[in-house]
């Protein structure tokens, strides 16, 4: 994110308001599960929803609201200790804080993540590349990259990430760029992803969701018009796309000519897939869930072409992944 972002004034400002939000919402919700829990049970069970979906929701909310201020406690603990620039600690701290979600999210709503492939994540030096379908998209990475594969992810989130008070804290504290998607300068947005990308190496990874935002069917449309306005030929090629975004080739390429050296991961996962809203998320949880897979393939980075070559790779690479999608969602159970 931009410098004035990361300064001190704005961090303060930010956190004044954020933390005591979280702090405030974590009593709130607390106190009130004899108040809210029986009314959400009975509106599940008069709308014949007998896995209770706003029962499980509600639970989840509680969970994440103390493991939030869990999060905010021990990195307050590291900066007490002078440990507020200790990259290692936080990366422990990021899988300790993914990890527990996930265990809360498994707990409450019945979704068991699993990392299938995990050698295709080993020894990092690569530019992973993944779709983006929910709002636990990060944390799924997260819980693949950082939990179970050990490696240590920079990401490329959007800045308005950072009104998540563990992901402003620890989420400064290692490299990650936090982009304006509204910047008037794109070239210093893309230097940026560069400069991020320099990093990568051993047991190092980069993290960009290329899609930009979260698919679904009309969001899918709208990219393939604004496409063929300035590209018919794109546009007709990646109209094939049935369950992924066309992408975004700018960031993604920024990302691997910072990192000549890296290989690129291109990941997909299903599971998350209608998580995108909270009536999505309702109507998801009121049926039994398939297990959602996090799955990574490697491509060498001497199969990886530079230059203006790579947009059409990455489109072809892109089609490949929607196709992976699209058998793997219709082989879930209905």
């Amino acid at each position: 994110m931009t410098a004035a972002g990361r300064s001190l004034p704005a961090r303060l400002r930010r956190r004044a308001v954020s933390i005591p939000a979280l702090i405030a919402v974590a009593l709130a919700a607390t106190a009130t599960v004899p108040l809210w829990a029986p009314t959400v049970i009975v509106l599940d069970l008069v709308l014949r929803r007998f896995r209770l979906p706003l029962l499980r929701l509600g639970a989840f909310g509680v969970c994440w609201a103390w493991i939030e201020v869990a999060g905010v406690t021990r990195a307050f603990g590291l900066w007490l200790r002078g440990k507020a620039h200790d990259e290692g600690r936080h990366y422990g701290l990021m899988s300790w804080w993914a990890g527990l979600l996930m265990r809360a999210l498994s707990a409450t709503t019945g979704i068991r993540p699993r990392l299938e492939q995990a050698e295709e994540l080993e020894g990092g030096n690569a530019i992973v590349v993944a779709r983006h379908a929910s709002l636990a998209d990060s944390l799924l990475s997260a819980w693949a990259i950082c939990g179970q594969a050990g490696l240590r992810p920079r990401y490329v989130l959007k800045k308005e990430l950072l009104s998540d008070p563990c992901l402003d804290i620890v989420g400064l504290r290692v490299p990650n760029y936090f982009l304006d998607r509204q910047a008037a300068d794109s070239a210093a947005e893309l230097a940026a992803l560069r400069r991020l990308a320099d990093g990568v190496g051993p047991d190092v990874v980069g993290v960009i969701f290329a899609e930009g935002t979260r698919a679904n069917d009309a969001k899918r449309a709208r990219a393939l018009e604004k496409i063929a306005e300035r590209d018919p030929d794109r546009a007709e090629r990646l109209g094939e796309l049935r369950r992924l975004l066309p992408p975004r080739p700018a960031g993604t390429r920024s990302m691997v000519d910072g990192a000549p050296d890296a290989d690129v991961v291109l990941a997909w996962h299903t599971g998350f897939d209608g998580l995108d809203s909270f009536g999505g998320m309702v109507e998801k949880l009121a049926r039994p869930l398939p297990p959602v897979r996090f799955v990574p393939r490697r491509v060498p980075r001497a199969e990886v072409p530079t230059g203006d070559a790579f947009d059409r790779w990455l489109d072809e690479q892109w089609l490949l992944l929607d196709r992976e999608v699209d058998r793997a969602l219709g082989e879930e159970p209905t």
